[in-house]
């Protein structure tokens, strides 16, 4: 891994040994994908098959006397843990292992830290940060001091825009945590009023949701022509980026959504709710999935993403399945996919494969959606003449003595709109 400043180089340095508990087999993959994001060595692991973890160690007894050993063996000054930790169990944990203890949540906090480019971001990262912190607050300190903490030495999990808030008491921390909900409400109402506008402008909007790594950024690329930066690890896009694009002379807007994950902390659900908005607020969800991971990964990971659209209220949008990276799979893969999920579009966002036909079948969804219009529109409303013209794209037209009659099918956001010019036989409505 290459350092680009002592920061970096101090981070690399911690040595994690991963934990988890489950009834059966246990993959700790993400979570080392997870770790290696945040620049932190993965120099081992141990999985303890139990209905749930102990309530107070996490590990039993006898497990966490043969973890002791094995994080020593394996010169680790870490131990990362793929569940949220209750407060007594990472305090327990800490003092049991000698060693600082971080739990998922954390590790994902801090990666969100680190990748907050927007003002609304980070706002967001700080309020889940402070969320999660207040619980813990009593021993806060004792723990950062046994990371060598304090924010100038950076660190898992000591990174971000909490930590002076996190310093005082939970009374300050608690304000703090009110000024940042209505500070991102105000964020919120903005957002809704270029949803609006958006609407009224009548352009069909789609979001681009999916695992995170799953490939959003470069088919959001490809699609639109854009350059918005990709990089190979997890959640690197986290403010949404909306871009243009036309299909059959129609602009759409296409928005890439954060990239959803297994486990996700229900903090950063609820403080992303008005980034993930977008999610709801659009006409179509593509659901874009890394065709070339394993089956059971491939399948676990649509089902985190439908968990967290159903948890913002988005379960119920039109959605459309595109499986991803297809240029990494033979050809009797791509035949076994198209069996199994015969409703979906093969494409890559890397060499372009198969992007006509999700264009066609986003287009196929948006007009399915219009609603078919009769209307006798007066001459004086020229303004509506010209709206009409922008929304329907095509549509058929007659000069009359009363007005123009118009046939036109109208995106049912904006249909509303023109409901007092519908007509009945020759009659205006």
């Amino acid at each position: 891994m290459q350092q680009s400043s002592n920061g970096d180089t101090r981070r690399a340095a911690q040595r994690a040994f991963t934990i988890g508990v489950a009834p059966n087999d246990l993959d700790l993959t993400e979570l080392r994908e997870l770790l290696r994001t945040a620049g932190v060595a993965v120099t081992g692991e141990m999985v303890q098959r139990r209905d749930r973890p102990d309530p107070d160690r996490y590990f039993g007894r006898g497990k966490l006397a043969e973890l002791k050993q094995a994080a020593k063996e394996a010169d680790a000054n870490l131990v990362a843990v793929d569940d949220e930790l209750l407060p007594r169990q990472e305090r327990n944990l800490e003092e049991e292992l000698g060693v600082p203890v971080i739990d998922r949540t954390a590790i994902i906090l801090d990666i969100f830290a680190d990748h907050a480019r927007s003002a609304e971001g980070k706002l967001q990262v700080e309020l889940a940060q402070l969320e999660y912190n207040l619980a813990r607050m009593r021993g806060l300190w004792t723990h950062l001091e046994r990371l060598g903490a304090g924010r100038m030495d950076g660190g898992i999990g000591t990174r971000g825009p909490g930590e002076s808030q996190i310093e005082t008491d939970r009374r300050l921390a608690r304000d703090r945590i009110a000024a940042l909900r209505r500070r991102l409400r105000e964020t919120k109402a903005t957002r809704e009023t270029m949803r609006r506008e958006r609407e009224r402008a009548g352009l069909p909007t789609v979001a681009l949701a999916g695992y995170t790594n799953a490939g959003k950024s470069t088919l959001l690329n490809t699609i639109t022509g854009s350059d918005v930066g990709v990089r190979e690890r997890l959640f690197h896009t986290l403010d949404p980026t909306t871009r243009s694009f036309e299909i059959s002379g129609r602009q759409y807007l296409l928005t890439d959504t954060v990239g959803f994950i297994r486990k996700l902390p229900h903090q950063l659900v609820e403080a992303f709710s008005a980034t993930l908005e977008e999610a709801m607020g659009a006409d179509l969800i593509v659901h874009v999935v890394d065709a070339s991971a394993p089956e059971g990964d491939m399948h676990q990971m649509m089902a985190a993403v439908d968990d967290v659209l159903d948890e913002i209220g988005a379960g119920d949008r039109p959605r459309l399945l595109a499986l991803n990276k297809v240029d990494l799979l033979d050809d009797e893969h791509r035949r076994q996919l198209s069996f199994r999920l015969p409703d979906a579009v093969q494409v890559s966002g890397a060499t372009g494969e198969g992007l006509d036909a999700l264009r066609d079948a986003i287009e196929a969804r948006f007009l399915a959606t219009l609603r078919p219009m009769e209307l006798l529109v007066p001459y004086e409303e020229g303004g509506s003449l010209s709206e009409l013209h922008d929304l329907a794209g095509e549509l058929e037209r007659e000069d009359t003595a009363e007005g123009v009659r118009i046939s036109a099918r109208v995106p049912a956001a904006a249909a509303q709109r023109f409901e007092r010019f519908e007509r009945n036989g020759d009659s205006p409505g």
